[in-house]
């Protein structure tokens, strides 16, 4: 195991010593394994509910009420799964560490959900296992979400978030492509159980050759299920800032998936494609908006490091919010791609430097709590842009021109990237200060 410098032992300290620039990538390596399996899923269900005549899943006529129950499932269970599990692993005390255990487990369980998704018969066991598959990839991801608090220095923390965005972007865009070429082949099994594959290799190289370093919190005579409990606990209240920034990472965040949820739809009704010309047209925005995040992504962080977290952020939110506005105003289609990169550009710079600033504000010793309560933002985003977005499109078709729908819903996305900067300004930027995070006020039962 290759040694990583570590925090000193009080609660809330961080380490000082700058990290190897191969430990940084390590540690970031596992989001490309997580964010590429519901990505990855989606499309691949989303194919079998069009495509798979003779599958559980085929509903020709309601295909998107069949895609949208399976997913508000998944957005509860992920939102009430994270932070717990999360808050649970802050406490832990085993020879593998705190963190460890439930990344192995749940990337373990994953393929086995995943398996149960790829083979079921009926659409109540791929739900099932839908549901499943959430609560062990969240299980995973609450507790790695801490990594970065635990282990990276203040003068790191820009590169090393700049990496977590970077390299979920790539999980986006490689979950993307194993899902389209799923359909495409018509091997819906086997892309789904890539998907794992691809997940369980990026985790063994956290496993295995990252040292967690911090120890955990002390539990005293407290029970498991009131530690769960703490997750929840109402001293969060108190952390103003980082409760206006969560706010402010959601409605970022429901402008970003308004695009990857409503492309096709654009395509089919906006420029009144056929369904094969449709998923070709999609194709060019994905690979504009993936591009503009790679190249802005890494310096993005890095900027940040020099001018502040908030100025970056806020030029996030008004260069997503240009290239989304170019897209719903697009005449044709080569000029919603080129807003779609511009798109892209804004997303990278947000997804690098807003992970930065949440690492900057959380009380370091329960950074599982706080970095799992800060993704439920990032579960329930696509949900409430389906809500909002999509039943904006079905009134405004239904009232106006057809075709004018998905642009209304994209200029809502504008109208969301400007809330967003609004709701970042209560946000005070500077690092929390070291110290011992205050023991949580118990929730109310």
């Amino acid at each position: 195991m290759e040694h990583m410098p570590v925090a000193d032992s009080a609660e809330g300290d961080r380490p000082t010593e700058e990290l190897p620039k191969a430990q940084l990538i390590r540690l970031s390596l596992y989001w490309l394994g997580l964010s590429s399996i519901f990505i990855g899923v989606s499309q691949i269900l989303l194919g079998r509910i069009l495509f798979e005549t003779d599958g559980p899943l085929y509903a020709p006529g309601s295909e998107g009420q069949t895609l949208f129950g399976l997913t508000v499932v998944g957005a509860v269970i992920a939102a009430a799964v994270q932070p717990t599990i999360g808050s649970i692993s802050d406490y832990t005390i085993t020879r593998w560490g705190r963190r460890k255990p439930y990344i192995f487990i749940g990337s373990v369980l994953d393929i086995v959900f995943l398996y149960g998704v790829a083979s079921s018969s009926s659409i109540v066991a791929v739900a099932a296992f839908v549901a499943l598959l959430q609560v062990s990839a969240n299980f995973a991801q609450g507790p790695f979400q801490g990594y970065i608090p635990d282990l990276v220095p203040p003068k790191q923390v820009g590169l090393a978030s700049a990496l977590v965005g970077l390299f979920q972007v790539l999980g986006n865009a490689v979950g993307f492509g194993i899902g389209s070429a799923a359909v495409a082949t018509n091997n819906f099994f086997l892309g789904t159980i890539a998907l794992g594959a691809l997940e369980l290799a990026t985790m063994v190289s956290v496993v295995w050759r990252v040292n967690e370093g911090r120890t955990a919190r002390v539990r005293g005579s407290r029970s498991w299920l009131a530690i769960a409990r703490e997750a929840w606990a109402t001293d969060i209240l108190k952390e103003r800032s980082f409760l206006w920034l969560v706010s402010s990472r959601l409605f970022f965040l429901m402008g970003a998936t308004m695009l990857i949820n409503l492309s096709l739809a654009y395509f089919a009704q906006t420029f009144h494609l056929e369904q094969k010309a449709a998923g070709e047209a999609n194709i060019p925005i994905l690979i504009a908006a993936i591009v503009g995040n790679v190249l802005t992504v890494i310096p993005a962080g890095r900027i940040s490091d020099r001018i502040g977290r908030k100025p970056v952020i806020y030029a996030a939110c008004a260069v997503a919010a240009s290239g989304m506005l170019i897209v719903a105003l697009a005449p044709i289609i080569p000029i919603a791609v080129l807003g779609a990169g511009l798109f892209g550009a804004g997303s990278g710079m947000f997804l690098a430097v807003d992970w930065a600033l949440m690492t900057d504000i959380i009380p370091k010793a329960s950074s599982g709590r706080y970095m799992g309560i800060s993704n439920v933002a990032t579960a329930t985003a696509g949900i409430f842009s389906l809500l909002f977005g999509g039943g904006l499109m079905d009134v405004v078709n239904a009232i106006g021109t057809r075709g004018d729908g998905p642009r209304a819903a994209f200029l809502l996305a504008v109208a969301f990237f400007a809330i967003g900067a609004v709701l970042l300004r209560p946000v005070d930027p500077r690092p929390r200060a070291i110290a011992a995070a205050p023991e949580p006020v118990p929730a109310v039962a």
